[in-house]
């Protein structure tokens, strides 16, 4: 039995080259196809996976192995950033004023007690004009980042609820 990735689910299921490839393939649109190769990416990868590594986490390894290649073309910086965006995006909900929620209804894990994580005025603002909010939130356009801009605002700017 080859390796096995745990899937968010918690499902194992064997870890395909193909698999990793195509997802690669699909967040390279777009970018120099004469420098940028997710079938090298994806060999890299491979070599660096273990039994019962997680989706996160081969996303991590996938983007890490990617922006290590960006001496090679900058391309490869914004398939990093797709791939951390993209791991990002599984991650969180669909919906900007459900994430806002989320945030605002938070209870500390180890007090059990509320402790909102944004205002109650931005909290209201946002509620108050949630539809139109939505409705104009392009998530498309997270994946315009480079690996670098992508790790600035995941450290500094993005609230995590678990972990």
């Amino acid at each position: 039995m080859g390796l096995q990735v745990v899937k968010r689910n918690g499902q194992k299921e064997d870890v395909r080259f193909d698999a990793i490839q195509e997802k690669l393939t699909k967040l390279s649109e777009g970018l120099n196809q004469d420098w940028v190769d997710p079938g090298l990416v994806t060999k890299l990868v491979i070599e660096g996976l273990y039994d019962g590594v997680t989706t996160s986490e081969l996303d991590e390894l996938a983007a890490e192995t990617a922006a290590s290649l960006a001496a090679q073309h900058p391309d490869y910086s914004k398939l990093a950033a797709r791939i951390c965006v993209d791991n990002l995006h599984r991650s969180t909900k669909d919906v900007f004023s459900d994430i806002i929620s989320d945030l605002r209804n938070y209870v500390d894990p180890e007090s059990g007690k509320h402790a909102p994580l944004i205002s109650e005025e931005v909290f209201d603002i946002i509620m108050e004009n949630k539809d139109v909010l939505n409705a104009h939130i392009d998530y498309e356009r997270d994946h315009n980042y480079d690996y670098f801009g992508f790790k600035t605002l995941e450290r500094s700017y993005l609230l995590r609820l678990d972990g």
